[in-house]
């Protein structure tokens, strides 16, 4: 087992390669079958777009192929591997023509090829790719049975396999490929191991991991930040439940009651999400569509909600009215159309219908909703890979505390598209007419 240590303090971002930490360098030249586990932004991505593009280079007629669950999340890795040989080994690549680089494709000129694409649920789309080498990122959501397809090929070529990610519960593909001492005699020994705790990374300063112990449970900042698996920590939506109802296709049937659920991100680089879903029945919710902004004013934000509502004639608007949600929420309830539609699902309130006394949060109530009704099959959600990577991320722990009750805390990485979604399953869900037809 690889542990971490700190390099140069003088880390160019931009050029990661000119400054690398001493554990990127030894697992950039560390031959064979590689695992690398670390915590939040300590250098994972940099490091391997840096061995891939390495790799290319030193073994001609290469075939590399780079994947991850969603094509932006491959894109990321592919688009530093693409940055380094334009600036290591500009001669190696084609400027123009019909090989000169894609989005899915980096091709030099000594027979090398490396291509980027999204696994997806089952990675049926990679099939036929003949490779020498795998990356997979964020390697700890991406099913079992993408490994299934691929590793095949492996075997052939007598290929290698790297597997980056962040902890996550202890099972699942990525974790058997780990030296966890809770597989027991199931460790494999074909991997090299890295584990790099953000504490060791000099790109964090103390300050700031301190902050973000307070705002954290334990588990959760050791998951992280400390690059530390836990099975007391678990996914919400787990795989099974995700094959099974996320299916639907987007659609303009405006059959049933529609709701529109929002979550409201600001200028940065976060997504600001419209979900909308359709009542069909007292049994029956299908997702419709999904629509994600980023870096928009408040008022771009409700302007197209209020545009969406002229379409979809939404019964209820769900919005977080904490934050910079507040203004969204606030231009909406003094817009005549929207006035008597736009509803406050604050995640620190309590449920309405929350008897005295009880512990619960809303934002816990319309997670556990959400989760409910997909074990019922009462709700589809849309096939969409961005939809399901969101769900992907979100997990739940139990939070014990001496004398206190315990509380079920419910966190992600890439929750904006489910925080949507629960705004809208909850004001369906919420709502018992029977008029299911009744114009908006």
């Amino acid at each position: 087992m690889e542990k971490s240590n700190s390099g140069s303090n003088n880390y160019d971002l931009n050029q990661p390669w000119l400054t690398l930490d001493n554990w990127q360098k030894e697992y950039i030249k560390t031959e064979g079958n590689t695992f690398l586990l670390c915590g939040r932004q300590a250098g994972k991505s940099a490091a391997a777009s840096i061995k891939v593009g390495k790799l290319a280079v030193t073994k001609p007629k290469s075939t590399i192929l780079m994947i991850s669950y969603t094509e932006k999340q491959a894109f990321l890795l592919f688009s530093k591997c693409l940055n380094y040989l334009t600036a290591m080994h500009p001669n190696l690549i084609y400027a123009k023509g019909k090989y000169h680089p894609t989005q899915h494709k980096i091709m030099l000129k000594n027979g090398s090829l490396i291509l980027c694409y999204a696994a997806g649920t089952h990675g049926l789309g990679l099939v036929g790719h003949t490779i020498t080498d795998l990356f997979v990122d964020e390697a700890h959501l991406i099913n079992r049975s993408v490994f299934i397809q691929l590793t095949p090929t492996l075997s052939v070529t007598k290929g290698t396999i790297n597997l980056l990610g962040t902890a996550g519960e202890c099972e699942g593909y990525f974790y058997e490929c780990s030296d966890d001492l809770g597989l027991g005699a199931k460790i494999r020994d074909d991997f090299t191991r890295f584990y790099v705790s953000a504490e060791d990374c000099p790109r964090h300063t103390k300050e700031f991991l301190d902050n973000e112990k307070k705002t954290m449970s334990e588990l959760e900042y050791a998951q992280q930040y400390l690059a530390q698996f836990t099975d007391k920590i678990r996914r919400l939506f787990p795989d099974e439940l995700l094959d099974k109802c996320c299916v639907a296709k987007r659609s303009e049937d405006k059959e049933g009651k529609n709701y529109l659920g929002m979550d409201i991100a600001g200028l940065g680089e976060d997504l600001s999400t419209f979900e909308i879903v359709s009542k069909i029945s007292s049994d029956k919710i299908v997702q419709r569509e999904n629509i994600t902004r980023s870096k928009k004013f408040t008022f771009e934000i409700s302007g197209e909600a209020i545009e969406l509502n002229k379409i979809w004639k939404f019964k209820k608007i769900g919005i977080d009215d904490g934050g910079v949600g507040f203004g969204v929420f606030s231009e909406l309830f003094n817009e005549p159309s929207t006035k008597d539609k736009v509803v406050a699902l604050n995640n620190a309130s309590r449920p309405a219908n929350a008897e005295k006394g009880t512990r619960r949060l809303l934002k816990e109530e319309m997670y556990i909703t959400l989760r409910r009704l997909m074990e019922q099959d009462k709700i589809k959600l849309l096939n969409d890979s961005e939809v399901i990577y969101s769900l992907k991320t979100i997990q739940w722990e139990n939070v014990i505390k001496e004398g206190q009750t315990t509380k079920k805390r419910i966190f992600g990485r890439e929750t904006h598209i489910t925080e949507g979604i629960i705004r809208a399953v909850y004001l369906a869900a919420q709502d018992k007419t029977l008029n299911l037809w009744a114009a908006g």
